[in-house]
């Protein structure tokens, strides 16, 4: 069976004192051992997250990483760094890297090396826009996503992959998938992972990035291909996270 994992995703937000109020909030509130959890704060809050969450078995996360291990790149963060501070996991391919940062499938798949190659467990971030589903090409776009990756790598780095799909028209759009559509997704991409490996669409776990809230946790875990949460706005309130916490578990 497939551990759920919820992971929050805080973007350019948060601030020492979130930080130390989710810690605070871990340790008084026990998670049930049937669910993971990861948090994922800008990089410059990494060292206290640890802190903060030592205590508890929240996971940390790191929102991207440069593909290199070192060198001449201001402003950026390699895999071994983010390891240095425990971090399990870290976002791939994320829509906002995607289009803010111009990402395409070749640095993508160069990041999930990279994560590989430091230990780390990328959570690789396949979607599609608004224009994209209205022309009908939503699950074309997401399973090229996909294949650009997975057909580069071999049967044990496949395995050490989380997938995250994320909806780009419902994400800060106040629009959120069904849970059928949300589903719908989730199965083709098993479905294509199946082509792959039947073993590995069996056990790769498969997360929601759409808007997941407190209100429409339950539902959309509820379903048989969901396997937990990308939370983006609703992981910076502490009351929201942990509900969405224990609706997976």
């Amino acid at each position: 069976m497939r551990m759920p994992l919820i992971a929050g995703n805080w973007k350019m937000n948060g601030t020492l004192a979130l930080i130390e109020r989710f810690g605070q909030a871990f340790a008084e509130t026990g998670l049930a051992p049937s669910v993971e959890v990861a948090l994922m704060p800008p990089a410059p809050y990494l060292a206290a997250a640890q802190d903060a969450l030592g205590a508890t078995p929240v996971m940390l996360g790191a929102q991207t990483l440069n593909p290199e291990p070192s060198g001449a790149h201001t402003g950026e963060v390699s895999g071994a760094m983010l390891a240095e501070f425990g971090v399990r996991y870290v976002l791939v391919g994320h829509s906002e890297r995607r289009s803010l940062y111009h990402e395409d499938d070749v640095a993508v798949l160069a990041r999930v090396r990279a994560a590989h190659g430091a230990g780390l467990t990328p959570v690789l971030c396949l979607g599609e826009t608004l224009a994209e589903r209205e022309s009908g090409h939503s699950e074309a776009v997401v399973l090229s996503q996909l294949e650009a990756v997975f057909d580069s790598l071999d049967y044990d780095a496949r395995g050490c992959v989380v997938i995250a799909y994320e909806p780009v028209w419902a994400i800060g759009t106040g629009r959120t998938a069904t849970p059928a559509q949300a589903q719908a997704m989730h199965a083709a991409i098993r479905t294509r992972l199946g082509d792959y490996d039947v073993d590995l669409a069996a056990r790769l776990r498969l997360l929601y990035g759409g808007s997941m809230k407190a209100d429409n946790a339950a539902e959309l875990l509820a379903q048989p291909d969901i396997d937990g949460g990308l939370v983006g706005g609703a992981s910076l309130k502490v009351d929201d996270f942990l509900a969405i916490c224990q609706s997976a578990g």
